[in-house]
């Protein structure tokens, strides 16, 4: 098999408006020839566009001679403005039930822009792609395997989206991430009125009034959410997560730690004192306070031992905590690492303490993920753990593939 890695240019031109139609086929269709003719040892290559008159439904088609007397058909399937909910497209599907799978036969699918969620789904159903800016990877199976990433998207346009680095969209995501609650999903208003309490069914109000978000953001968000596939319609009406995996790098990439303001505290409160004196934060903060990071990752995952204590603290609970715990600010050599959040949002879905008593609880396991994965030193080793241990048997708890 070859492989083949690369970049190829876009004329800037490209840049400056949306195309579709025939106008994109033929753009594609000519950047197909170019992906083909960077490849040295390949001879003998054709690429047309399907004529309106003929019978076959994909927009491209490339026929490949390659070694051994064997020619392959690349089927292309363009789209001006592509969403992962749309896959698996179901024209070249078809035209395969037709006439039959074969190896020689490869479904590709071909945009202006394909993202790396687009991406990795059209390869997960076993489809080839390439875009306008020549990122691709084209395969076929024991002969040829092209890739090459990299290149600036050539159509600027971006479609509106929701920004998942947002105190909103997080709010939304943790609790659609929450490997504790119902497996049934949710209706647009269910999740913008969660009450906070784990339940058989949400109403939109009861999560709008927990995540003190609009229903019109949480719409925006919800649309974002069901056009990457991160999540679908339910039999119930409403919609229930569909990539738990997916959602949960989307929001690792985008969310923003360093808001957060961190402080170095030293006590000399030890083991059994301190947590007994950290219990008592709950309370008084009105739930505002919670184990974070690596100390929640002891109680949901342990894995790593890491000698520093990690909070959680509302701002305007600063000063109880330091009487609670006797604490005094330092510059360095300190056990307690305090965390200041930008909103109160991370202390959303805290775990029930109900069987364990006399305990500070932690931030919700999708919390102490995002956290673990940006704190340096051996946070990410603890992360995977968690991730393996709670998030996705959680996540198949609630029968979801992960």
């Amino acid at each position: 098999m070859a492989h083949v890695h690369g970049y190829v240019n876009m004329p800037k031109t490209m840049n400056n408006h949306r195309i579709s139609g025939v106008v994109l086929e033929n753009a594609l269709a000519e950047k197909l020839r170019e992906l083909l003719g960077s490849v040295p040892w390949l001879h003998g290559w054709r690429v047309e566009r399907n004529p309106a008159e003929s019978e076959r439904v994909f927009d491209i088609a490339a026929t490949v001679r390659l070694p051994g007397d064997v020619t392959a058909e690349l089927l292309v399937e363009c789209k001006a403005d592509p969403r992962p909910s749309q896959f698996p497209y179901v024209n070249i599907i078809n035209e395969f039930g037709q006439r039959g799978i074969r190896e020689t036969q490869i479904p590709v699918f071909a945009a202006p822009y394909i993202s790396p969620n687009m991406a990795k789904i059209c390869w997960d159903h076993g489809w080839s792609w390439f875009d306008l800016a020549g990122n691709c990877r084209l395969s076929v199976p024991r002969a040829l395997y092209l890739e090459r990433t990299g290149q600036d998207r050539v159509d600027e346009h971006l479609r509106p989206s929701a920004n998942l680095s947002t105190p909103e969209a997080a709010r939304v995501i943790r609790i659609l991430l929450a490997p504790f609650e119902s497996r049934f999903g949710w209706t647009e208003e269910e999740l913008a009125q969660y009450s906070g309490l784990a339940q058989e069914r949400w109403t939109q109000r009861e999560l709008q009034g927990r995540a003190k978000t609009s229903i019109g953001l949480v719409n925006k968000i919800v649309r974002h959410l069901r056009d990457e596939a991160y999540i679908e319609a339910n039999a119930h009406g409403g919609f229930r997560l569909r990539d738990p995996l997916g959602l949960l790098s989307a929001w690792r990439s985008s969310y923003r730690f360093d808001r957060h303001q961190r402080r170095d505290y030293f006590t000399l409160l030890r083991g059994k004192a301190l947590q007994e004196a950290l219990a008592k934060l709950s309370a008084l903060t009105g739930g505002h306070a919670a184990y974070a990071a690596f100390s929640a990752a002891d109680f949901q995952a342990p894995h790593v031992r890491q000698p520093k204590t990690w909070l959680f603290i509302g701002a305007e609970y600063e000063d109880k905590f330091k009487e609670i715990t006797d604490a005094k600010l330092v510059d360095s050599g300190g056990n307690l690492v305090v965390l200041i959040p930008d909103n109160d949002g991370v202390f959303l879905g805290q775990e029930n303490l109900s069987r364990e008593v006399g305990r500070l609880p932690c931030t919700n396991p999708v919390q102490t993920y995002v956290d673990l994965c940006n704190c340096g030193s051996r946070g990410e080793e603890a992360a995977e753990a968690l991730l393996e241990q709670r998030l996705k048997q959680g996540w198949k708890d609630r029968d979801l593939k992960v």
